[in-house]
């Protein structure tokens, strides 16, 4: 079983989604994939090839390369107006810093060679490392990604340098909303375990369809308290922290180690019960009984999150009712629903019926006090 066996994930990632959503199946997951952005390139902008000639007529002292699709959009996108190689010449003539790695093999396959590249893959190291080297008085062209970065342009002009920017691609809202909003249902309705985040643009686009459709504090509290946002790095979840949402980041921004990450914390969120002499894990979509996982259907995860919040207490078929959805109010929906979450469970006797008072899990006697010692109920 792998480790992420029976829980959900959302994805906004509009690049690269293909490749973390095979990392996270393969780990067990189950994803929802729901591109909350798409790139236009700008190979026929104007306000690119602007800033492309401003640089080939005005030598910058330092360029800042932030993403390899960037660089490589620019160079193709200068290829086709017949300034390629005059913006190579040009490049090679001034400091070029990398963000990370891959932007660094961008450079690389240029036939360029970047003077230097942080070790975190953060700007905020790249802007550290220029303003202790001092930008007064320096012109410096920094490709942008697609979205604004908070800090870093206003600080290099507020040390007296001329900071050229150089739009390479945008980010838009999909094409097609229909994906978002059925991720923005499923978060709110607890359905996913995690959202994973990639980019700043996506978090920020997906914040802004909520507030178009009324639902942005419901998708805070969310994120807040029952949904891990799960971000590549620090950049990403700026948005995020902007409204007070914790988030979780993997030590290197990657998503291999993003992957990892969520590896290790849904687990972790899991609390296990000792029921009826078995271990009893509930997850997102399904439970784990003696580390087999055991597929449920909607309204069975419904009941059983529902006695698994005072485990070993009675709970009413009233309460119960309330908890499946779509039910109405005919509580022999909710012995319907029990006896095919008896069966999918594979052990009948988590579950003990108390007659004329409705349903309790089968906590062990022996059980730690805090699951047992719960307020507002009956234990027999």
């Amino acid at each position: 079983m792998g480790p992420l066996a029976g829980f959900t994930v959302g994805v906004t990632a509009a690049r690269r989604a293909d490749e973390l959503g095979a990392l996270l199946r393969r780990r067990g997951a189950e994803v929802m994939h729901a591109p909350a952005l798409r790139i236009v390139p700008l190979a026929d902008d104007s306000e690119l090839l602007a800033a492309t000639k401003h640089l080939l007529d005005h030598a910058p002292d330092v360029v800042v390369a932030t993403t390899a699709i960037g660089f490589r959009g620019w160079v193709e996108a200068a290829d086709g107006w017949g300034l390629g190689e005059a913006l190579l010449d040009r490049l090679r003539g001034v400091r070029l810093l990398a963000r990370g790695p891959k932007v660094r093999g961008a450079i690389r396959a240029a036939g360029l060679t970047e003077e230097w590249s942080p070790a975190s893959e953060s700007m905020a190291e790249v802007l550290d490392r220029l303003l202790e080297e001092g930008v007064d008085g320096r012109r410096i062209a920094v490709q942008l990604h697609g979205e604004p970065l908070p800090g870093f342009v206003e600080s290099l002009r507020a040390g007296g340098a001329e900071v050229v920017g150089v739009p390479v691609y945008r980010w838009m809202p999909p094409e097609d909303i229909g994906p978002v909003d059925r991720l923005l249902d499923a978060t709110v309705a607890r359905a996913l375990d995690a959202v994973t985040f990639t980019s700043a643009p996506a978090a920020a686009s997906l914040l802004d369809r909520a507030e178009q459709r009324g639902m942005r504090e419901e998708l805070l509290d969310a994120l807040r308290h029952d949904v891990l946002p799960a971000c590549v790095g620090p950049v990403t979840a700026l948005p995020l922290e902007a409204h007070a949402i914790p988030t979780s980041q993997p030590e290197r921004f990657r998503l291999g180690p993003l992957v990892q990450l969520l590896c290790h914390e849904l687990p972790g969120r899991v609390r296990p019960l000792p029921v009826a002499g078995r271990r009893l894990e509930i997850r997102g979509h399904a439970a784990v009984v003696d580390g087999e996982l055991r597929t449920v259907p909607p309204a069975g995860m419904a009941l059983l999150r529902t006695l698994a919040r005072r485990p070993g207490w009675v709970v009413s078929r009233a309460e119960l009712l309330r908890a499946l959805p779509g039910s109405g109010r005919d509580e022999h929906a909710v012995e319907t629903a029990m006896a095919r979450l008896r069966t999918a469970l594979g052990a009948p006797k988590l579950i003990q019926t108390v007659v004329k008072r409705g349903y309790r899990l089968a906590l062990d006697p022996a059980a730690d006090t805090k699951y047992t010692d719960g307020p507002g109920a009956d234990k027999h």
